[in-house]
């Protein structure tokens, strides 16, 4: 086809309007990305934009400007990022910061009526949790005891999300208020250390909760590029991503289905199912709290560690000091210490015990099954006690009959922490009792083995730990160990692991 010249150049502008339009579109979709699409441990954003972060970081920030600057740094990189999920979100970040900032001025400068006027401050802290979290859960629960009572409920409900986080960085900040007024450490003066405390975008969503005196005096010193130190952050973000896409996530797909339509499956798939529930929940949280330990050690900190092995534990009360170590400690210092801990009867020491997991129900979800949940961890610490079965004493044929039961118990409360409401529970749970048929369905989508081996490199790792501790494949002293160690796990995430930057479990508490 022959074209003429004004032909010719209209194509040309054509194609050249095209190609601009095309490069403007891109542009504003990366923009848009890096704006509002949340940046996830898992997600393809974190795999370009977090190295970025470090190399500004590390090479141009703390080597050529350096000093206070670098928490400046810090503080827009979190906030910047903590908006991609909803501009509303960092205002009661902001918020919760600066009531717990002025609140632990105020309240460490006065010594008169101090009870009642932390009690309002830490009411005015709370606020922003109990209305987007509790409200909804108070309000419907109104409505049924006015329904049973045949009065008709009015209070309106709210149709808002609940910023990511919330509860991870409210529970810090108190934590911190707790702290001054018990005046175990001095009140911060300086707002920025303090807003960088709260809202350190490596922990900000799922933790780990830190204590003011383990993260605050890292804040303030200098911090340099430890290449050691950021080997084993290699290490931790390639083990927790491993844990996360290639078993958590691969396992909850499988849950997934069986949860969804529990009645047409037998009772041994269920029960399965709750095994894959547990082991997938662990994969996730411990993940991201390995991926959250490895990032903030690249730049320069030590979060502490959030999990021990808790599947191996011998007891529940052992599994607790395993299992989100951070919100334990939390809990046995700011409620169950404070409430007189074991400095009482025995009977009131039990009451503090079954308060305290009560409260850790409350805080995981508002939900009648997330305090059934906590009670019944309560209510096993509390026979453990009793007993004297709290200690992890005992030769291995002792330990390994008291690892199962305690796995089991653990297991069947997850039944309830992954349940909608307290119905669904007990359906599922008499499901598994009632149903006996033999038959176990596997609808994997890959190959069973595929589907089995990454919880089995899971428990071999975690017992090879446990009990020989020479025993390393990360940290192996021998280099072909190691690498192939690195490069299985990398070839695994990349082959089998499900890569679709799903959400954490935890961020939605």
């Amino acid at each position: 086809m022959i074209l003429s010249s004004g032909a010719k150049y209209n194509q040309i502008n054509f194609s050249k309007n095209h190609v601009s339009g095309n490069a403007r579109k891109i542009g504003v979709t990366v923009i848009w990305w890096f704006t509002f699409h949340p940046m996830v441990f898992n997600s393809f954003q974190f795999l370009w934009l977090f190295p970025i972060i470090f190399v500004v970081y590390n090479v141009f920030v703390n080597r050529v400007v350096g000093g206070k600057f670098s928490n400046y740094v810090l503080i827009l990189i979190s906030y910047l990022l903590y908006l991609q999920y909803n501009p509303w979100y960092a205002f009661f970040l902001l918020y919760v910061t600066a009531i717990t900032f002025a609140g632990a001025l105020y309240i460490g400068e006065n010594k008169e009526n101090r009870k009642r006027k932390a009690f309002f401050l830490v009411i005015l802290t709370l606020l922003p949790l109990l209305v987007f979290k509790y409200y909804n859960f108070v309000n419907d629960s109104i409505s049924d005891v006015c329904n049973i009572l045949g009065v008709t409920n009015t209070l309106p409900g709210l149709n808002w999300a609940i910023p990511v986080g919330i509860s991870f960085f409210s529970f810090q900040a108190l934590g911190y208020f707790f702290d001054v007024y018990h005046k175990r450490i001095e009140p911060e003066r300086n707002w920025w250390d303090y807003m960088l405390f709260v809202s350190f975008f490596p922990q900000l969503l799922s933790g780990p909760i830190s204590k003011a005196q383990d993260l605050l005096p890292q804040i303030k010193t200098t911090r340099s590029f430890d290449y050691y130190k950021s080997v084993q952050a290699l290490k931790w973000l390639l083990w927790g991503m491993f844990i996360k896409v290639v078993m958590a996530d691969r396992l909850g797909i499988y849950v997934d289905t069986i949860f969804a339509n529990y009645n047409k499956y037998s009772g041994l798939t269920c029960f399965f199912a709750s095994i894959c529930y547990s082991f997938q929940i662990y994969g996730d949280f411990a993940g991201y709290s390995l991926m959250a330990m490895g990032t903030a050690r690249l730049l320069g900190f030590d979060l502490i560690n959030n999990f021990n092995r808790p599947y191996l534990a011998t007891s529940v009360t052992d599994f607790w000091k395993r299992w989100h170590i951070s919100l334990t400690k939390w809990l046995t210092m700011h409620v169950y210490i404070a409430m007189g801990g074991n400095r009482c009867s025995r009977l009131r020491q039990y009451w503090n015990i079954m308060v305290t997991f009560l409260v850790s129900g409350v805080w995981h979800g508002a939900n009648w099954t997330f305090i059934v949940w906590g009670g019944i961890h309560g209510l096993f610490q509390i026979l453990e006690k009793a007993i004297g079965l709290q200690k992890s004493e005992g030769a291995w044929y002792v330990k390994l009959p008291r690892v199962i039961v305690t796995f089991l118990i653990v297991n069947f409360a997850w039944i309830l922490f992954r349940s909608p409401n307290i119905a669904f529970a007990y359906n599922y749970l008499a499901h598994i009792f009632t149903e006996h048929t033999l038959s176990l369905e596997m609808k994997f989508g890959i190959t069973p083995v595929l589907f089995f081996l990454p919880i089995l490199v899971v428990i071999g790792r975690d017992t090879a730990e446990e009990y020989c501790h020479k025993v390393s494949f990360l940290s192996n002293r021998h280099p072909i160990v190691r690498w192939c160690t690195y490069i299985v796990l990398v070839l695994s995430i990349l082959a089998i692991g499900v890569l679709d930057s799903g959400q954490f479990i935890y961020v939605s508490f």
